[in-house]
């Protein structure tokens, strides 16, 4: 086992004990230690445990140790492990992985040396910046541009460590007032080029985006495509439908038979979220506009073309029986 942490992020004496006595009851060598940096988040110390002859690489931190190790490991065939210690824990959350108290970190540690996992597709963008460079990032969860990444943006890192989750809500707060919208024309696989106007754009690789919050509730991780969300609230009215729904409706109520046939009738009046399913989707807006990756805001760009690199990324997870 190879184990890539961050050092801000994680309880190191508490975590090494539990991997200690996990590795020695299921007969592993010695755990490898790699702690990350600013220079390096994660990429090179994944590189250097694969030379390391490793089985298995466990990101310990936040979403962003995730999305390095979990880059740097797609299409090798050696799985990635999750101890999921950050604020937003996102692909953990949509793995159903515990994440809170000592017994979850038991938990995830048991998962990382255990047999189950799953396959699992991986998101890239290549997005264009306005000077006209070119970047790829992958993610997991989620890509987004406008208000969700301005969201992200607004919302001060000390205050994320110090009370977690919800100080998310302040940056959504300090993000809707000022928001305006913008137009994106896009296409989708091979089809028609088309256009609308919203706050924001989000390709959902899976549906829960947060704590009690499903963004794209017929997504999937494993089936190939991406759903893209088109939010484009004309009203005060329509952000209350947009949480109702992002609340209620996709996450409450679609966990019983009867209330999916409520939430499905309830969202065809919703004209305040537009929903695609793509493998691909190429994005073109007309000034610099805000872009983030699993959460963390990565500057403005012009451009972006999103797919999904499926099954790609082998995951340990819990038992499915």
């Amino acid at each position: 086992m190879a184990i890539v942490y961050h050092p801000e992020k994680v309880r190191f004496d508490a975590l090494r004990r539990a991997v200690e006595q996990t590795e020695s009851e299921g007969g592993w060598a010695p755990t490898r230690w790699y702690e990350t940096t600013v220079q390096d988040p994660g990429p090179g110390f994944v590189r250097q445990a694969l030379a390391d002859g490793c089985d298995v690489v466990a990101a310990a931190g936040g979403d962003g140790t995730v999305r390095a190790v979990a880059e740097t490991l797609r299409g090798t065939g050696i799985p990635i492990a999750l101890i999921p210690q950050g604020t937003g824990n996102l692909l953990a959350r949509n793995l159903g992985l515990p994440l809170v108290g000592t017994a979850a970190l038991d938990s995830a540690v048991r998962v990382a040396f255990g047999e189950h996992e799953r396959r699992i597709d991986m998101g890239i963008a290549v997005v264009t910046r306005a000077d006209g460079s070119v970047e790829e990032h992958g993610f997991l969860v989620v890509a987004g541009i406008g208000l969700d990444a301005a969201m992200i943006q607004n919302t001060p890192p000390e205050l994320k460590r110090r009370i977690g989750w919800l100080a998310y809500f302040g940056g959504i707060a300090r993000s809707i007032p000022s928001a305006e919208r913008f137009r994106v024309h896009f296409r989708l696989d091979r089809g028609p080029a088309r256009s609308l106007v919203a706050h924001s754009v989000v390709a959902a690789n899976c549906g829960v985006v947060g704590p009690g919050l499903t963004m794209a509730p017929e997504a999937a991780i494993d089936d190939g495509l991406l759903d893209v969300a088109a939010i484009r609230p004309r009203s005060a009215l329509g952000w209350l439908r947009i949480s109702s729904m992002v609340v209620i409706d996709n996450g409450i109520l679609r966990r019983t038979t009867i209330g999916r046939r409520i939430a499905d009738r309830r969202s065809e009046s919703v004209r305040d979220v537009v929903y695609e399913q793509t493998a691909s989707a190429r994005l073109l807006v007309n000034g610099p506009i805000a872009f983030e990756v699993d959460g963390d805001e990565l500057g403005e760009i012009v451009g972006a073309h999103v797919w999904v690199d499926p099954r790609s990324l082998r995951v340990k997870a819990l038992s499915q029986e």
